[in-house]
């Protein structure tokens, strides 16, 4: 065989290896979606089912709602904030070991966060569960976006959005069936059988995963238009980094500000008087939740595309820009049914993207060799974020909240093109 035909296979083997790699971690991702975007149908429940869940801290009460809510922040703050220890380990164990490992052991957590609620009859149990489901949350997740930036260096926005999008629109596929089981057999039985069916799957996926050895991804820049480092920095050089605490704080906002209708989409449903009227045949909340998830998945690989083709920051500041416009919308419009639809679908069509850009921002600026760690620190800005979700309960106006999201998504617009850009253009210059 010729040295050219030798290179023509290699080349169409790596092709199909990364594709198998990158659709492996997709479907771990559809299967951890649940434990944050299917959350808003199981809290009136267990509201409805244990009124004595409240308590007071310092001068502020916690109903039922406002405490099973904070197992969410748990979830959230656990699902991020340990993602830098968790990558590390991914990059320390090596290609070979490292993905298959991690997402291994966030299988049988994930399985086991939503068994432990399943079964929990006291608040405390329902934080433990959040606990454990956030860490193993979070070493999926990390080790799945670790994946992509690091097999598709060539098309990383793009890569990354797939990727991402699975966190973001596997949950429609189990919306319908998550409320049925709810409805008939309570959701103590929709948290244990989905448990095991998200749990397997991630767990058995785990074992086709590894990491690319060196030379078998391509070396294409992208596009001119993307600002790209060919430098890696380390966690240490990247938190000394202006240009990392920038992104770190425009992070906060925009995903702040989705968080709160996340977490909360079936009360301001309700709170609005929308959320049992019926459109085409369907209940407006289950519509919103199909829909929702939907323009939320599909947000990532589009968006992402796009900042591979005209850059990262001007990509921010499109969707970011159409994110005020939503959320000031679902403020004006939100008690009309089809309204609600709509502008919530809108809202999270230019939120879920942040998950394919900010993960490529981080990556173009700091390189890849210390991408999953490097991500991993940057992603706890999701888990500092999300204070604001018990704290949009005790506002207890979802107009105010709706007006304080707008006015944050402006303030990202700004800070992406006049000092995101330029920031990391002269650091990048300087090597």
């Amino acid at each position: 065989m010729s040295v050219a035909s030798t290179a023509g296979a290699y080349k169409q083997a790596s092709a199909a290896t990364r594709w198998t790699q990158l659709v492996s971690v997709i479907v771990c991702m559809v299967m951890i979606a649940n434990l944050q975007y299917a959350w808003t149908f199981f809290t009136t429940p267990m509201q409805e089912a244990h009124k004595t869940w409240t308590f007071d801290f310092l001068s502020w009460h916690f109903d039922a709602l406002a405490a099973i809510q904070l197992a969410f922040t748990i979830f959230i703050a656990l699902e991020t904030w340990l993602t830098p220890i968790e990558g590390w380990i991914v990059d320390r164990l090596g290609p070979h070991n490292g993905p298959r490992l991690m997402v291994a052991a966030g299988g049988v957590f994930v399985g086991a966060g939503w068994l432990i609620n399943s079964y929990a009859e006291t608040i405390g149990m329902l934080y433990l569960g959040a606990v454990i489901g956030g860490i193993g949350g979070g070493a999926v997740y990390a080790t799945a976006v670790g994946h992509a930036v690091k097999w598709f260096p060539d098309r990383r926005g793009l890569a990354v959005g797939l990727t991402a999008a699975g966190y973001g629109m596997g949950s429609a596929l189990s919306v319908l069936p998550i409320q049925y089981v709810i409805a008939n057999y309570g959701y103590q039985a929709a948290f244990f059988w989905f448990a095991l069916l998200q749990g397997v799957v991630v767990f058995v996926l785990a074992w086709f995963l590894r990491g690319p050895e060196a030379g078998e991804v391509p070396q294409i820049a992208a596009a001119k238009v993307v600002i790209q480092s060919t430098k890696s920095y380390s966690p240490g050089q990247m938190l000394s980094s202006p240009v990392f605490w920038l992104l770190y704080i425009m992070f906060v906002m925009v995903s702040g500000s989705g968080l709160m209708l996340t977490a909360q989409l079936k009360p301001i449903a309700h709170d609005f008087g929308v959320d049992k009227v019926m459109l085409l045949g369907i209940a407006t909340i289950s519509l919103a939740g199909i829909v929702d998830n939907v323009a939320n998945g599909g947000a990532r690989p589009l968006f992402g595309w796009v900042s591979d083709n005209i850059g990262r920051e001007y990509t921010m500041a499109i969707a970011f820009t159409l994110g005020a416009i939503a959320y000031w919308l679902l403020e004006g419009f939100g008690t009309v049914p089809w309204a609600f639809v709509a502008f919530a679908a809108l809202v999270f069509l230019t939120w879920g993207e942040i998950f394919s850009l900010f993960p490529s921002t981080c990556t173009d600026s700091f390189g890849p060799k210390f991408a999953t760690v490097n991500f991993g620190l940057l992603y706890t800005a999701k888990g500092t974020s999300a204070v604001f979700v018990p704290i949009a309960n005790l506002i207890g106006n979802w107009q105010t909240v709706f007006v304080v999201s707008t006015i944050m998504n402006v303030v990202v617009v700004v800070l992406a093109l006049f000092v995101l850009r330029p920031l990391r253009q002269r650091m990048i210059a300087k090597g």
